[in-house]
């Protein structure tokens, strides 16, 4: 950036503008690149005191460099001729030095950020002194406990420019002098977005005769606050109105009261991101952009907005709309309809539109073939729809069309030759044929983007010289990577992943980096995932030090990784997993510190896990399926304490389950099943935020596929694009013992339990219910004892259960989701248990819902056994003692006898008494 700094004539610098009479240094313009593709920026943690010597310096941007966090220097309130001072996102730090309130001359002060809030002021007194400014930039500083704040707005009468957003500020920030009209008339742009306002909006707008740009998106709830549109009716010059995710509704668009479609003088109106819905209404005609995406908008577009004869924005996108394109303004530059339901197909009146440049229609139900369109067109993106027909020549007439985007259509035929000076073209997911040769290329010397996967027929023999980004993923390209492809500078974007391509990976692009000009351009990664690759990985790969993103998983490589990978210090996902590596995980892996997702699993590295890794801040840390041995270290928690993801499944790890795992608290899944592991269950997993609250875990980057298997309902699961739905906690097939801690059952966000083939023992947690999320659990093979809770019938979710071979008894619960569990296997080996599939049936006067009794109360099986006992004794006790009696005692013995002979005589008599009177009945009916 400074390579021109040479000599003493710093006059003749670049950069560096000097006074042409006193050859004083006056400007001093070292803005760098930092955050875009082409990294030009100054790196160091201090600015050189050496600048304070500039004493006639009038102009000053340091921004888009990396200063590491260090503060603002205060010397530069020591620069007092400067009238423009810029240090937006240079990564400074701290409070904002009051030693700039000196600079008297200054009209434009800029120390914003994009993004990261590490600047701060604790007291807006210093600008007071800056009597001359203009443009004051302070977005995403960190003003929530700045005093004085009101003095921004009411006490600078120079003040034209305001932008406060994402500073942390509320209307009571703004409100001791609202009372204060001197500053308020002259400024006539304020942006307060993404920030934290309640209740009606302050009065102070009143005041604001001069505003003509207003930006309050994400920072008033506008469904409690009623009075705004008459307040902003009172704003005549207003041109700019943005109001993005401000919970707006379709009442704010009635006819019956002042609303955003009637405010006179609005030019530009975003409604973007809140929540109206019906048809579109009726706009005013001065309007010349309009932003409407992101809202519930249903019903066909209407004809009205072809009224809008000044319109030359109109964004529709992420609606509902639904019906045929209708015709448009014809001084309209850009349209987006994306994101809807229209349907039909795409109109020539369209390309009729002379001024049209940018033109999106993806994501909708359009049919038919490409029509025509006009020579300005730039962007064209209509993919995710149902278009046929060839890719049509006259495309390649469009001498300033840059970007199209035809993908996952129904397109067929050949890729043009002739396809004007693009620098994106996606033609994926179609059925295009034929052969994309050299003379593509020839006609498309400024192409940096090229995506054709998924496009079977279609044949490449070409050496793109110039890409940026080349996707020819599933595209069913075999063999081996052709020399050619070796010979080419680096691409830094390669997805050649899901074909048939073998051999080893000596032929990667290795001939220089094309970074003059990253146009549009991902992070740098290599994707050669799903493909039949072998041998070892090349230590060339060591070279691409630009790579964030490493997939070469599901190959047949072959050897270890080599040590040389600790250079790959921009490296963010590293994935080597199903190849056939070997030998141990080398320390220079810890040592690159930007790694966030390491998965290595399904090979067969051995040996324990390097004490090296505790430097990494790792999200994701796969190891499973390999031959990994040793206790799993403390430091696992104590050291990583950012996972998302800890699987070690299928290894040989002894020891306990550390508790410092516990300090994970974003952790959603943790499988360590399938190995020695011993002890108990710490009980701390109930601190497990991760688990308590399902919420989708954070993806990392386009291009990356984050595989992960888990053992789920019964059965190992390879979860790709849902993967990051599920929350799960599998330490099944290990030698766990004691009870099931109570702490699990308030991991009311778990998907996912499997405790099964362990040695836990105790009864099943009473508030297993409470865990609402469950779909599938498995507590099989344990000796658990005692009866299954009835809260487990809380679970409506679940549709896996497995309590069998443990000691479990009494009734199953029933209701609810457990009515369609009716496998009588999943209680098997609990010979206890009762229930009518079973072979033990409950009593029938059992109450079904009575709660069953804990397991010391309830099992007296012992005392029964001795009842049958006493019984049959006793039984036998009374019977030969009667016997023997009978023998020993002669007359009573013949008393008995006696007895027994007179009681028998009687009843024979009664019974031929009987008998006679009947005969006689029957004699005398007959006669």
């Amino acid at each position: 950036m400074l390579s021109s700094w040479i000599g003493n004539d710093c006059c003749r610098w670049e950069k560096v503008t000097c006074n042409g009479v006193t050859g004083n240094v006056e400007s001093l313009i070292l803005r760098g690149t930092l955050g875009f593709s082409l990294h030009e920026y100054l790196l160091g943690k201090e600015v050189s005191i050496s600048l304070g010597d500039l004493g006639h310096l009038k102009y000053l941007d340091l921004s888009m460099n990396d200063f590491q966090g260090s503060q603002i220097p205060k010397f530069i309130g020591s620069l007092k001729q400067l009238t423009y001072l810029n240090l937006s996102n240079a990564k400074f730090s701290g409070i904002i030095p009051h030693h700039i309130g000196n600079l008297s001359s200054l009209t434009t002060l800029d120390p914003s950020s994009f993004y990261e809030k590490k600047l701060v002021a604790d007291d807006m007194i210093w600008i007071f002194g800056l009597t001359s400014l203009e443009h004051l930039h302070l977005n995403v500083v960190n003003l929530s406990g700045a005093r004085n704040l009101d003095i921004v707005l009411y006490m600078i009468p120079s003040l034209k420019e305001v932008s406060l957003s994402a500073c942390g500020i509320s209307n009571a920030d703004l409100g001791p002098l609202q009372n204060s009209s001197t500053s308020l008339s002259k400024i006539k742009h304020l942006d307060l977005s993404y920030n934290y306002f309640k209740g009606e909006l302050p009065h102070f707008f009143q005041n604001m005769t001069s505003l003509q740009f207003l930006d309050l998106s994400s920072t008033f709830d506008f469904s409690q606050t009623w009075n705004f549109v008459n307040t902003l009716s009172m704003i005549p010059s207003l041109l700019e109105l943005r109001l993005k995710n401000c919970n707006i509704n379709e009442t704010y668009l009635s006819h019956t009261l002042h609303n955003f479609s009637t405010l006179p003088n609005i030019h530009h109106l975003d409604l973007s991101s809140n929540e109206l819905r019906g048809p579109i209404p009726t706009f005013h005609g001065k309007l010349t952009k309009l932003y409407l995406s992101g809202n519930f908008l249903n019903g066909s577009i209407p004809e009205s907005l072809g009224k809008l004869r000044l319109l030359q924005v109109l964004d529709l996108s992420g609606n509902k709309l639904t019906g045929h394109i209708p015709s448009f303004p014809e001084k309209l530059i850009e349209l987006d309809l994306s994101g809807n339901y229209l349907n039909g197909s795409i109109p020539e009146s369209l390309g009729n539109l002379r001024l049209l440049q940018v033109l999106s229609l993806s994501g909708n139900k359009l049919t038919g073939p490409i029509p025509k369109l006009t020579r300005k067109f730039t962007e064209l993106r209509i993919s995710h729809n149902y278009l046929n027909g060839s890719i049509p020549e006259f495309l390649g007439k469009l001498r300033l069309l840059r970007v199209i985007d035809l993908s996952s259509n129904e397109l067929t035929g050949p890729i043009p030759t002739l396809l004007g000076e693009l620098r994106s073209l996606d033609v994926s997911y179609n059925s295009l044929e034929g052969v994309v040769s050299e003379s593509h290329f020839a006609n498309l010397s400024m192409l940096k983007d090229l995506n054709a996967a998924s496009n079977s027929k279609l044949t490449f023999n070409v050496s793109p010289e110039k890409l940026q980004r080349l996707d020819l993923s599933n595209a069913t390209i075999s063999g081996p990577l052709p020399t050619w492809f070796r010979k080419i500078p680096i691409i830094p974007f390669i997805n050649l992943s899901h074909n048939n391509l073998s051999g080893p990976l000596i032929n990667l692009p290795s001939g220089g980096t094309n970074i003059d000009d990253l146009w549009g351009v991902s992070s740098p990664s290599l994707f050669l995932q799903n493909n039949n690759f072998n041998e070892s990985i090349p230590k060339s790969l060591c070279k691409r030090i630009d790579l964030v993103y490493i997939d070469l998983s599901t190959n047949r490589l072959t050897g270890k990784i080599p040590k040389c990978f600790k250079n790959l210090h921009k490296l963010f996902v590293l994935k080597l997993s199903s190849n056939v590596l070997r030998g141990i995980i080398p320390s220079s892996i810890g040592h690159i510190s930007s790694l966030g997702s390491l998965s290595l699993n399904d090979n067969n590295f051995s040996g324990e896990l390097p004490a090296v890794f505790w430097n990494l801040r790792l999200r994701v840390l796969d190891l499973g399926d390999n031959a990994f041995s040793g206790k799993i270290p403390e430091w696992i928690g104590e050291k990583m304490t950012s996972l998302l993801v800890f699987r070690l499944h299928n290894n040989n790890f002894t020891g306990g389950i550390p508790q410092s795992l516990c300090t994970n608290l974003e952790l959603q899944i943790l499988d360590v099943a399938r190995n020695n592991l011993a002890g108990t269950i710490p009980h701390c997993l109930g601190e497990l935020q991760g688990m308590v609250i399902n919420h989708t875990l954070a993806t990392f980057g386009e291009g990356t596929e984050e595989r992960l298997i888990q053992v789920m309902k019964g059965v190992s699961l390879e979860y790709t694009n849902t993967w990051s739905f599920i929350t799960n906690t599998d330490l099944s097939s290990n030698k766990l013992v004691g009870d099931i801690p109570v702490e699990l059952t308030t991991l009311q966000g778990l998907v996912g339990l499997n405790l099964s083939n362990n040695h836990l023992s105790g009864c099943i947690p009473d508030h297993i219910g409470n865990m609402t999320a469950l779909i599938s659990l498995d507590l099989s093979g344990n000796e658990l004892g005692g009866p299954i809770p009835p809260s487990i019938s809380a679970l409506t979710f679940l549709s896996h259960l497995n309590l069998s071979n443990n000691n479990l008894s009494g009734r199953i619960p029933t209701g609810n989701q457990l009515q369609t569990l009716i496998d009588p296997s999943i209680y098997g080996g609990n010979k206890h248990l009762c229930r009518a599939s079973l072979p033990k049936n409950c009593s029938s006067h059992e109450d079904p819902t009575a709660e069953p009794k804990k397991k010391h109360e309830a099992t007296h099986e012992p005392n029964k056994v001795w009842f049958y006992i006493d019984i049959m004794c006793g039984s036998a006790t009374g019977f030969w003692g009667v016997i023997v009696v009978l023998i020993l005692k002669k007359q009573w013995r013949h008393k008995l006898f006696m007895f027994a002979e007179e009681t028998m005589d009687k009843i024979h008599v009664a019974i031929m008494v009987r008998v006679n009177k009947m005969k006689r009945r029957r004699e005398a009916i007959q006669s």
